[in-house]
């Protein structure tokens, strides 16, 4: 709950000091947003405690009794149907269905859903078989946008934000411990470095998915909404939280149905847990489902409405180029919060053991994340294409690649889903859409993207940071080591001379 609550503060922070001091907001959508930020902050503690003690035992129970079993194309089959499940369930690519207006909820969900069940056997082939993550990476990409250069502009920002906003609470934590049961059953040494790289290559899926739909699907017609409801009394908020709450109670269970029944599948067939961690699982579940519902709910009532017209307040003004700095300075405080980023800290620490400091991570992220959010402000300003941050941002990743060891790369391709947080996709590009209607812009055009540009840029950071510690390292190895008159070392080797 406490890294829940330091996730959502700064934000709200930030956005109280902008509806007092600079742009005032109507009363009641700041109440409102102020209890969406509760049930945010209350929502997202539950998930994560919820995620971590059911979606991470499951992904690690059913990878490894799968690799047990020796049979590939069950193996293939399962990862699909599992990478499928999870993907629907996951909140902040219900939070974007939600937001797109010109491609219907469930064909969007069930789109990125096939995409990311199909890099998950993806996954799993190159866990088995121990294949280059790199030349993957490069393959891929160049189908990616080989296909962005002919597919409708207005599913390309949609597609790559998709490819973010999947890797997030509940999708990173199952596929990364999927990924671990699986590679648990290899015995060579490369087998740890493999089970990184999952969610890279589940990021691919959705962006791939939702280019090639944007081929076929034509109800484009559709424009933003981003209409706020104005509410008379705090009643009338109390009475607009809860009405909603059954819907989203529906909605969840919907998305949570497919995990849950593949989960007892195993159980009778494969797994046979006993009581004890069953029940632990059963209760993890029912902590996810109790803080995704709550999430939602705040999300979506509290949070999108203020954020939209916040961005459409700040954007009215003669000077709107100051607009970048501040957004800067968002992305800069919103990773910092991140709760997922000082797991990843943790990770590099751990895989360069110790010679990268998780400081030095963090400053890197916020880093990156600023740029990707000034970058953004500056598209909605001009309507410069996304083309032009993507494809140099993804060459200079991919280049990277040769120069820095294999797992670098992969930890640096997995942080992209750890950038694009819950507060990217809820906050920050409905204030985006609203600055860009304000303007007079192409929403779909130019306001999505944000995820996209937020999910690449620590691609390029995190490798320059392990391409200089790498490199350190190697001068450190390479120096001629001097002994004082009282190192132990030295007085040994005098007492062994003699």
């Amino acid at each position: 709950m406490v890294e829940s609550l330091f996730s959502v503060l700064p934000i709200v922070i930030i956005v109280f000091i902008l509806c007092l001091y600079i742009s005032p907001m109507q009363p009641d959508l700041l109440l409102t947003f102020l209890v969406g930020a509760m049930m945010l902050i209350i929502g997202m503690g539950l998930f994560s405690l919820g995620a971590e003690q059911s979606m991470t035992p499951i992904g690690n129970q059913i990878g490894t009794a799968l690799t047990r079993t020796k049979n590939l194309p069950l193996i293939l089959a399962v990862s699909f149907l599992l990478g499928f499940a999870i993907t629907i369930a996951e909140p902040d690519l219900q939070v974007l269905a939600q937001t797109v207006p010109h491609i219907s909820n469930t064909v969007l969900l069930i789109t990125v859903g096939a995409g990311v069940g199909f890099f998950m056997s993806v996954c799993m082939l190159r866990i088995l078989t121990g294949m280059r993550l790199r030349l993957l990476l490069i393959f891929f990409y160049a189908i990616i946008f080989l296909l962005a250069f002919f597919a409708d502009k207005n599913f390309l920002g949609i597609a790559f934000d998709s490819g973010g906003v999947t890797t997030g609470p509940m999708t990173v934590p199952f596929i990364l411990a999927l990924g671990l049961g699986v590679s648990n059953v290899r015995s060579d040494k490369n087998a740890e470095a493999d089970s990184f790289g999952l969610v890279a290559l589940c990021s691919i899926g959705p962006v791939l998915a939702v280019l090639i739909l944007g081929f076929f699907y034509k109800d484009n017609a559709a424009v933003a909404d981003l209409s706020t409801a104005s509410y008379g009394t705090t009643t009338d908020i109390g009475y607009a939280f809860l009405h909603a709450i059954p819907h989203y109670l529906k909605e969840t269970a919907i998305a949570m149905l497919p995990i849950i029944v593949i989960f007892f599948l195993f159980q009778f067939t494969l797994l046979h847990l006993d009581s004890r961690n069953l029940g632990k699982i059963m209760i993890g579940l029912l902590y996810t489902y109790i803080g995704l519902v709550l999430f939602l709910t705040g999300v979506n009532i509290g949070f999108s409405a203020l954020g939209a017209e916040l961005g459409a307040a700040l954007s009215s003004g003669k000077s709107v180029w100051w607009l970048v700095p501040l957004a800067m300075a968002i992305g800069w405080f919103i990773i910092s919060a991140e709760p997922a980023v000082a797991v990843l800290e943790k990770q590099i620490e751990t895989v360069s053991a110790g010679a990268i400091p998780g400081r030095v991570i963090k400053r890197s992220l916020s880093i990156a994340i600023a740029l990707a959010m000034g970058l953004s402000m500056i598209r909605v300003l001009t309507g410069i294409s996304l083309f032009w941050f993507l494809i140099p941002g993804y060459t200079t990743a991919l280049i990277l690649t040769f120069f820095v060891p294999d797992i670098y790369t992969a930890i640096a391709f997995d942080s992209g889903g750890v950038a694009s947080g819950p507060m990217t996709a809820t906050f920050m590009l409905q204030f985006f859409m609203g600055a860009s209607i304000a303007l007079g812009g192409n929403v779909l055009q130019d306001a999505f993207g944000v995820v996209a540009l937020v999910a690449m840029m620590p691609l390029v950071s995190i490798q320059l940071v392990g391409l200089f510690y790498e490199r350190k390292q190697k001068r450190t190895k390479e120096t001629t080591v001097v002994y004082g008159d009282y190192d132990i070392v030295e007085l040994w080797e005098g007492e062994h001379a003699k």
